[in-house]
């Protein structure tokens, strides 16, 4: 049966490729009827092909659907056709899949559709993260964060600068994550349905401060947080830091390593987290260490 599809595929193909060769001879008021005609076969050619689960060749006629519609500047279907190539590609090649997933999003911003270029930023940033290209992971979630701003989508946004927040931390630029979450939060606070999520913000604002090291910054940041949501300081997540943070200016990896334990057993942490805490309660061995050797 598949192969069926394939010789189906190719014929539509073939059929489409003769239309295109007039339209080079044609008068300009026939070429647009022939632009018509080839853009139907080779949709028609791309849908045979993914029945048959030739991606690669889906992918590639779907690409010249797109060309195709250009032509008679249908600009819309264009940056749809490029989605699709996109999403036989992902079958086969991640690469091919963000190729052209970027030019749909560059054709959709071209038309204004900021919504939908955002959607499909997003959609490459999981891409990246799929391949631990962290950094431009984050550089598609901030597009899709800013476009989905302007397309009045404001809780995505929140959502996909979540992510850069993420990435931040995890390309240790502490600071800059610290600055989305705390930005974030104030942003949820003014949407009733978002205010739930402030506390989990706050919490990794603050785990990227105990990243950084300065703990007098640790517990300013800590008032600052009280500051920015009177509510927080009644938490268990502000309890979690206010705990750590006494640990680490007590040099104290016993009680930092008790404090991570009595937290998990009630809201088990993250990867993201745990990593993070990690790399801080490393720090803190450290120094015991060398203020060990010095004694």
């Amino acid at each position: 049966m598949d192969n069926e599809d394939e010789v189906r595929g190719q014929q539509f193909l073939n059929k489409a490729q003769k239309k295109l060769i007039c339209t080079c001879s044609c008068v300009p008021s026939y070429a647009n009827s022939n632009y018509e005609d080839a853009a139907q076969f080779l949709h028609k050619s791309a849908n045979s092909f993914k029945l048959a689960k030739s991606w690669d060749k889906a992918g590639s006629v779907f690409i010249k659907l797109s060309k195709c519609h250009m032509k008679f500047d249908s600009k819309y279907e264009a940056a749809k056709a490029y989605v699709d190539a996109a999403h036989c590609y992902k079958k086969v090649s991640t690469k091919g899949a963000i190729s052209c997933l970027k030019q749909a999003v560059t054709i959709f911003m071209e038309i204004g559709r900021h919504y939908i270029a955002a959607k499909h930023c997003k959609e490459i940033g999981e891409l990246y993260e799929l391949n631990q290209d962290f950094e431009n992971a984050k550089s598609y979630f901030e597009k899709a964060a800013e476009y989905f701003e302007l397309g009045d989508g404001p809780t995505l946004a929140i959502q996909c600068k979540q992510k850069v927040a993420q990435f931040s931390a995890q390309l240790q630029q502490y600071q800059k994550a610290i600055k989305i979450y705390e930005d974030i939060s104030k942003q949820s606070l003014e949407i009733n349905l978002l205010k739930y999520g402030v506390r989990g913000y706050l919490l990794n604002s603050g785990i990227c401060q105990l990243c950084i090291g300065d703990i007098v910054a640790t517990f300013n940041a800590l008032e600052h947080y009280q500051d920015l949501d009177p509510t927080f300081s009644r938490t268990h997540e502000y309890k979690f830091l206010a705990d750590l943070a006494a640990s680490i200016d007590e040099e104290d990896v016993a009680k930092f390593t008790r404090v991570v334990n009595e937290f998990n057993k009630i809201t088990p942490l993250d990867s993201w987290k745990s990593t993070l805490l990690l790399k801080v309660k490393d720090a803190l061995k450290a120094k015991e260490m060398e203020e060990d050797d010095l004694t």
